[in-house]
């Protein structure tokens, strides 16, 4: 009587849910050189826009210095238009083909302003985990209805449903704790 219940792909779900946020998490300038700081950058390179990283080398030189190795000499200024125009409030300095990106200190409002976007993206992440839970408790609902699973299969899947959700929502928890502390850093 008992239908197989996979908790599997929900984990997946969730997997992917925590992935997402450390990729987001990873975006936010914290006044420490990353090499990820300058992900979202596009540069208009031959006709379409590319990622940076397509067009150039991006290193980490020093604790507060990224390094742009352009590929190509001829794109060294859109490359250093495109780091100028996004947003990120870093200026290059060209040399030749290298461009040197200073990162500048974190004032206190700006590290608070940081901390409050590391929070929107966790609660995001946190939303995304629930949304994969209340799937799993349909798709239970739903195999009880069909009477493909028993009262009792229904209870102990669900908490094990509950009890992964836990471990993913506490995953988020520990990721944001670690931003946190990394953008409140001086």
């Amino acid at each position: 009587m008992s239908a197989e219940f996979d908790i599997s792909d929900l984990k997946r779900r969730m997997q992917g849910a925590i992935a997402t946020l450390k990729h987001e998490l990873g975006g936010l300038r914290t006044g420490r050189a990353t090499a990820s700081l300058l992900e979202p950058v596009h540069v208009d390179a031959y006709g379409q826009s590319l990622p940076l990283n397509q067009v150039a080398t991006i290193s980490v030189a020093e604790a507060r210095m990224l390094s742009v190795q352009v590929w190509d000499k001829g794109m060294v200024g859109p490359v250093d238009k495109a780091i100028r125009d996004s947003n990120l409030g870093l200026s290059p300095t060209v040399e030749g083909q290298i461009l040197r990106i200073r990162i500048p200190e974190l004032n206190e409002q700006r590290r608070k302003e940081m901390a409050k976007v590391a929070h929107k993206y966790a609660e995001e992440a946190k939303v995304a985990v629930r949304h994969v839970r209340r799937d799993g408790i349909d798709t239970l609902k739903k195999l009880l209805k069909d009477k493909a699973i028993g009262e009792d299969d229904e209870k102990r899947h669900a908490a094990e449903i509950q009890k992964v959700t836990d471990q993913f929502v506490g995953e988020v928890d520990q990721a944001l704790a670690a931003k946190e502390k990394e953008i409140m850093q001086v």
